[in-house]
């Protein structure tokens, strides 16, 4: 994306705002633009930055992240992982649905303390799965609370017949 249309429109105004004033006050707009080009440009990928954040928190698992090339932002989006074809027996219970928000999709924030190398390992986990580990935890969280809602219904393991010696 490129801000210098931005910066350029901002600059129009002070100088037309300044052409107000007077002669004097149109020059020194002038030279404080220039000088000001970089404040600008920070301020407007500021700006883009928190929105990427709110969107990205109405997003998750998704993301959108503001990089910069050179002087000029770039977007990333990554949207939510697609489910995986679930690989489990026959007897075994269908995958957990996706986590379900309030009607109106409000979130809410929890603080996890977990044993170092468990942390690692959930990390690893999520890497492997290619999500975040917050969707990984999401879904966790919902296949162990769909799991109990199923708890007794189905049967889990190896079963065996017959007369043993």
């Amino acid at each position: 994306m490129d801000l210098t249309p931005f910066v350029d429109s901002l600059r129009r105004e002070l100088a037309t705002a300044a052409e107000v004033v007077g002669e004097d006050a149109r020059a020194l707009a002038e030279r404080l633009t220039a000088q000001v080009e970089s404040a600008a440009r920070l301020t407007l990928l500021e700006a883009l930055s928190a929105a990427a954040a709110e969107i990205t928190r109405d997003l998750a698992p998704g993301s959108v992240d503001v990089r910069l090339r050179g002087r000029d932002p770039e977007f990333v989006v990554a949207p939510p992982p697609a489910e995986p074809a679930f690989r489990g027996s026959a007897d075994a219970p269908p995958p957990p649905p996706p986590p379900a928000g309030d009607e109106d999709g409000a979130m809410t924030r929890i603080n996890l303390r977990l044993a170092e190398h468990l942390k690692q390992r959930v990390e690893e986990a999520a890497t492997h799965a290619g999500i975040s580990v917050n969707a990984w935890l999401v879904r966790a969280a919902s296949a162990a609370l769909h799991q109990g809602a199923h708890q007794g219904t189905h049967n889990i393991g190896q079963h065996y017949t017959g007369w043993v010696r």
